[in-house]
């Protein structure tokens, strides 16, 4: 029966499949890149409808959505409104630096020469140096980060920060930079994303598979590239593989943005109407991609 269902199904269909099958994924995270890549561009706010609808078509239950909605209301990322009879969800004014911060992160990081060392002041510091550490600082003493990356939105009031760059030595920079980053895990996993979207079959995709396809690719992007600290060619080992993926990345998101945004202006509706299929912000991330698309 399953070969039956398999030969009735398109080759995008059999590519959701396959993506799903080989990597879960979990609602709030889910639908934290349903908003990063579909809705934040487009105003920060949706009918909880589409959500059901759109999380529905990579097997997430209305359930584990509702569940998972209501967790990220009470972290502060989102808050609800309703209109008539139909719940729509708002991105806050936080969530929405730190998805802006996150989308350069993944369409335009940039080039960046000048380090960062950060001394935190506080007494329980713990907490921030996760953060830090999830925004691609490396822990140098038990007080004090280094990195290249923007400093992300939660920052203390206790933190002394220094703005340096090199003068002399940078020969041993890689060495500097594979003693302190954990280069080998994530050079890992930009190896394991070419090989799910390299050669992934998907033929002619339209309407929701090509929205559903273009999520996947983003999550599973994003899950890697948030963790990448940026560092400068000079850096990183001769055969690092993160340059290969932003490229793959681009093209397949490039190659699916035009059914996925007409699926979105078809499906996606907030207060006010359906969204639109493009606007600035979409249309710049689209050409910030092409620069490494080729």
């Amino acid at each position: 029966m399953a070969e039956e269902n398999s030969k009735g199904r398109s080759s995008a269909e059999k590519a959701v499949s396959a993506l799903l099958d080989d990597k879960p994924i979990k609602a709030a995270s889910f639908i934290v890149t349903v908003y990063g890549d579909a809705v934040e561009p487009r105003g920060g706010v949706v009918w909880i409808g589409n959500l059901i609808e759109v999380c529905g078509a990579v097997g997430i239950s209305e359930t584990l959505v509702r569940t998972a909605v209501s967790r990220l209301v009470r972290g502060g990322q989102l808050v609800g409104e309703r209109s008539g009879k139909r719940s729509f969800y708002r991105l806050t004014p936080s969530a929405r630096v730190e998805f802006s911060l996150a989308a350069q992160q993944l369409f335009s990081p940039g080039d960046h020469d000048r380090w960062r060392f950060i001394c935190l002041t506080g007494v329980a510091i713990e907490d921030e140096v996760r953060d830090l550490e999830r925004h691609g600082y490396a822990r140098l003493t038990g007080d004090m980060l280094v990195g290249l990356r923007p400093l992300p939105s939660t920052m203390n009031a206790n933190t002394l920060v220094f703005d340096a760059s090199i003068s002399e030595g940078e020969a041993f920079l890689g060495r500097f930079a594979g003693e302190r980053f954990a280069l080998a895990p994530l050079a890992e996993s930009y190896r394991a994303f070419i090989d799910r979207y390299s050669n992934l079959p998907t033929g002619q995709v339209t309407g929701l598979d090509a929205l559903s396809l273009r999520l996947l690719l983003v999550h599973d992007f994003r899950s890697i590239v948030l963790r990448d600290p940026n560092l400068p060619l000079a850096a990183l080992p001769d055969d690092w593989p993160g340059l290969q993926a932003r490229r793959l990345f681009s093209k397949r998101y490039l190659e699916w943005s035009v059914a996925a945004d007409r699926q979105i202006g078809l499906m996606f509706v907030n207060e006010g109407g359906p969204l639109l299929q493009q606007t600035h912000a979409t249309t710049t991330r689209e050409n910030q991609l092409q620069a490494y698309s080729t």
